[in-house]
C-alpha cells in the first residue's frame, strides 16, 4: 500500500501546527486522569486513577506500542491523545496544540482533521456499506458526496477490498471489517493514528496482514498502538510499558 496515494488533502485545521521542522506529533506531560472525578481538579474522593504522571512523546514517522495488563491505562492514553477525554491533570499536545485547554469544539475539530482511530471491535455501522462506513468522517467534515465516494473507494481498493465496496459489515469477515476500519481511519488523511488492540479480534494470519498495513501507515505518520499481543507490539519502533497507570519503561 502506497502512503503517497493515501495522503490526500482533507481539510487541515488552521489552528494546528504543521511546521515541517517540528517532528513531535504527540506530547504527554505529567498526565494524570481520575475517572469519576467530574472533571479537572475535582475534589470528589470517589475516583479511580487510570493514569499517574504519564510523560512521553511520539514523533512523526514513529510507531509506538503501549503495553500493559488490562486496567494499566492504555486505552485512556489513546482517548486523551484523540481528544475524547480531558485528563484531570497535565497536558496533551497534538501537533503543537494543547488539547487540555481548548474547548470541546476545538478538540472535535482537531480529532476530525488530524486523528484516525482504529477500534478493537471495528465500530462499523451495520446498516451502511463498506464505502459508506469509510466515507462517514468526510460527511461530518462537510466534504461533497462525489469526493467522499471517490476517496472511500480508492482507500478500499488500497486495503484490498475493491470487490467488497458495497458489502455490509455483516457480509464481511473479521479481517475485512478491520480493513474497512483502517480505511475509515485514513480517509481524512490524519497525521496521527491511534489503534486499540487492532488485531485482538483476528486470527493469526489475518492479524499479520493487518499489521503489515499498520506498518505501512506508520511510515510517515505518528502511530500509537495499544495491545497485549507481542506480535502486534513487534511492529513498534519502541514500546512504552504501563503498570497501574504509570509508565515504567519508555522503551528508549
Amino acid at each position: 500500500m502506497s502512503n503517497n496515494a493515501l495522503r490526500e488533502t482533507a481539510g487541515r485545521d488552521e489552528h494546528a501546527s504543521t511546521d515541517a521542522e517540528s517532528t513531535t506529533a504527540v506530547r504527554l506531560a505529567g498526565v494524570t486522569h481520575e475517572y469519576g472525578s467530574g472533571g479537572r481538579r475535582s475534589s470528589d474522593d470517589r475516583t479511580v486513577t487510570a493514569l499517574r504522571d504519564v510523560t512521553f512523546d511520539v514523533q512523526t514517522g514513529e510507531i509506538v506500542g503501549l503495553e500493559g495488563p488490562s486496567g494499566s491505562g492504555k486505552s485512556t492514553i489513546l482517548h486523551a491523545v484523540s481528544g475524547l477525554l480531558v485528563p484531570s491533570e497535565g497536558s496533551v499536545e497534538l501537533l503543537g496544540t494543547d488539547l487540555t485547554n481548548g474547548s470541546e469544539r476545538e478538540r472535535t475539530r482537531l480529532r476530525r482533521n488530524h486523528v484516525g482511530i482504529v477500534f478493537q471491535r471495528f465500530h462499523l455501522l451495520p446498516s451502511l456499506s463498506a464505502r459508506a462506513n469509510v466515507a462517514l468522517p468526510l460527511v461530518q467534515a462537510g466534504v461533497d458526496r462525489s469526493t467522499r465516494r471517490n476517496r472511500a473507494e480508492s482507500l478500499l481498493e488500497q486495503v484490498g477490498l475493491g470487490d467488497r465496496i458495497d458489502h455490509l459489515p455483516g457480509e464481511l469477515s473479521g479481517g475485512e471489517r478491520q480493513r474497512v476500519a483502517i480505511a475509515r481511519a485514513l480517509v481524512t488523511d490524519p497525521d496521527v493514528i491511534v489503534a486499540d488492540e487492532p488485531t485482538g479480534e483476528l486470527d493469526t494470519a489475518t492479524g499479520a496482514d493487518v499489521l503489515g498495513l499498520l506498518t505501512d501507515i506508520g511510515r510517515d505518520r505518528a502511530l500509537l498502538v495499544a495491545s497485549h499481543d507481542h506480535s502486534t507490539l513487534g511492529v513498534a519502533d519502541r514500546v512504552v510499558t504501563l503498570r497501574d497507570g504509570r509508565v515504567v519503561d519508555r522503551g528508549e
